[in-house]
């Protein structure tokens, strides 16, 4: 008598097959979920034309911070011997001049270094204390709301209906030209608009359930602001941080290009820019130079700047 065939096992005297069910494969591993900063990354590095702007940029920042080590001469010497022609008119580039000579026979490789250094340093000390202030003022007047709200907002409303520009000229002028001033002046002038950004923030942010909770249970309004509202501001800064260096490098530049900026002889890309413009024809390249280095900075920290904006939307996430 033939023994009762078991689930998936075959019968061969009834010429059947049950066929077996397959194993069970091992479960698969979990994807490994990515942290906020490692979606923003991801998102940010699938954008070719900015990551090459970064890049760019980056290469432009360490040539700035490494000046002193890298530039071949002193940006302020006056080669008076080698660095002017006969007639002393200022040298093209050459094996010993790569990017030739100013009209003074200074290097222009080497000021175009140190000018860039302190541009970038310019842009970078306006743009922070500008975003320090438009937090402060944005923030306080989100969170306080009410009377406080109301005052700082139409300050900030008489302080964007000054003419910026022609009162950054009267104040540089009664404070001396210098890079302190010339920071001070970007920070002062440059906060007004983004507070505006960042107290809608703290408004949306101010009627959360966490924030209501630490309310009720006492928790300081000092510390909700700094523990809890602040952090949620870190990626509005970093964006609006990287769009307002471009508008500071240029308000520089527009200072120097009319003798307020960076006081000579330290070079600046803009002071470049005015001390070329009377040989825009005998030697352009005193003017081409310093020109394409500043629209190549203020391209790319544009498009970064957007680049960032965009992969850290939180309704872009996961696309």
């Amino acid at each position: 008598m033939a023994e009762a065939a078991g689930p998936g096992t075959s019968t061969p005297e009834r010429g059947i097959s049950v066929p077996r069910s397959p194993a069970p494969s091992a479960p698969r591993e979990a994807r490994k979920s990515l942290t906020w900063w490692g979606d923003v990354w991801r998102r940010f590095s699938r954008q070719r034309v900015p990551m090459v702007a970064a890049l760019l940029l980056l290469a432009l920042v360490l040539v700035a911070l490494l000046a002193p080590v890298v530039a071949p001469d002193d940006p302020t010497y006056q080669f008076r011997d080698i660095g002017v022609s006969a007639l002393g008119q200022p040298l093209p580039p050459n094996a010993r001049f790569w990017l030739g000579t100013d009209g003074l026979g200074r290097d222009m490789l080497s000021r175009l270094m140190f000018g860039l250094r302190t541009s970038i340093t310019i842009g970078l000390a306006g743009a922070v204390g500008a975003i320090t202030l438009a937090v402060l003022v944005g923030g306080i007047a989100g969170y306080a709301g009410k009377t406080v709200d109301f005052a700082l907002m139409r300050f900030v409303d008489f302080v964007l209906s000054i003419p910026t520009f022609f009162l950054i000229l009267l104040l540089v002028v009664m404070l001396k030209p210098g890079v302190s001033v010339v920071i001070f002046v970007i920070a002062v002038f440059a906060w007004a608009y983004p507070s505006r950004l960042f107290r809608s923030q703290v408004l949306s942010i101010r009627r959360q359930d966490y924030i209501l909770a630490a309310e009720a249970i006492g928790v300081p309004n000092w510390r909700i602001f700094v523990r809890h509202v602040l952090p949620h501001l870190l990626p509005l800064v970093i964006i609006y941080m990287t769009l307002l260096v471009p508008s500071a490098i240029f308000t520089e530049a527009g200072l120097s290009f009319v003798g307020l900026g960076v006081p000579p002889p330290n070079p600046s890309l803009g002071s470049m820019i005015y001390d070329g413009q009377q040989y825009y024809r005998a030697a352009p390249w005193i003017l081409l130079f310093p020109g394409i280095t500043l629209a190549l900075l203020v391209v790319c920290f544009n498009l970064v700047g957007t680049a960032l904006r965009d992969a850290m939307d939180p309704q872009r996430r996961g696309k």
